[in-house]
């Protein structure tokens, strides 16, 4: 009995833990994901495998629920050359509404992210959201792309973005959902709320200071896990980003040549200094 009872407190022990930890990974592998919001869920196949890191970091919100009760608080529409609009994109991850009215409250950062800009910003695909002129400054923040024309502005390397991470695609079936998110009227709240979509709140209600409250808001009750296998996005056939490619074949030719100069100077010095000192030496 004793024998048995030590193989189980130590081997047995010791397999539940292995067990336990693999579980623990398989979790944070998920790549389904869904948006439960106030308008209706949006399912996202995640690109684990080609922009791991990315999706490293949204999952660590996810499983912390730090997206629980956050809001929509962008919505962009373009107004193009000829005076029709077209819809640009709605971002979230940055606010949460724990007290069901504004101001809003921010999700805390757990830190940035390293860019991994692999696919173009089409429509239907999500990316991380980041500060001007910050490659690797993404945390928390998100949007949802939402016409096709956005890659001239979102997959080249301008303002010195680096492009921007896509590192999901949204389910074909929830694309209305997320057609029906930019078509609602927004306001300035001023700070980072001056595009905000306001759901039954009127241009009068704006202008008489009228209370919002949660009622109003484009809310994302909770992102869940659907799926745990890292295969989910296998089938699907995203577009690469050339855009960015191209910017960086130029900027890596261009340093080609800054190195060349340096290795020439560099050999420049070399043969004064040799020169010199055969001079001391005679």
């Amino acid at each position: 009995m004793s024998v048995f009872s030590c193989f189980f407190s130590s081997r047995s022990i010791r397999s539940m833990t292995l067990v336990a930890s693999l579980f623990y990974a398989f979790v944070s592998q998920a790549t389904t994901v869904q948006f439960q919001t106030s308008m209706g869920d949006i399912n996202v196949n995640l690109f684990d495998k080609t922009t791991p890191e990315t999706v490293k970091n949204f999952l660590k919100y996810v499983d912390e629920g730090s997206y629980r009760n956050s809001v929509i608080h962008r919505s962009v529409t373009i107004t193009n050359t000829d005076g029709s609009k077209r819809p640009f994109v709605v971002q979230g991850g940055g606010y949460t509404s724990p007290a069901n009215v504004v101001p809003l409250e921010p999700i805390k950062s757990k830190g940035t992210v390293v860019n991994e800009p692999v696919y173009s910003n089409l429509r239907g695909t999500i990316a991380m959201a980041k500060p001007a002129q910050q490659p690797n400054g993404a945390t928390s923040q998100w949007f949802f792309n939402l016409h096709s024309d956005n890659t001239t502005a979102l997959d080249p390397n301008l303002y010195k973005s680096g492009g921007f991470t896509v590192f999901g695609q949204v389910d074909e079936a929830s694309l209305p959902v997320l057609d029906a998110m930019v078509a609602v009227n927004t306001f300035v709240f001023g700070g980072g709320l001056n595009e905000f979509p306001l759901r039954n709140y009127t241009l009068d209600d704006y202008r008489n200071n009228a209370p919002v409250t949660a009622s109003h808001f484009i809310l994302i009750n909770d992102v869940v896990v659907l799926n745990a296998s890292a295969d989910t996005a296998d089938s699907l056939s995203p577009t690469k980003n050339t855009l960015l490619v191209v910017a960086e074949e130029k900027e890596k030719s261009s340093g080609g040549g800054s190195l060349s100069l340096w290795f020439l100077l560099l050999v420049s010095f070399f043969l004064l200094a040799r020169q010199s000192t055969l001079a001391i030496n005679r």
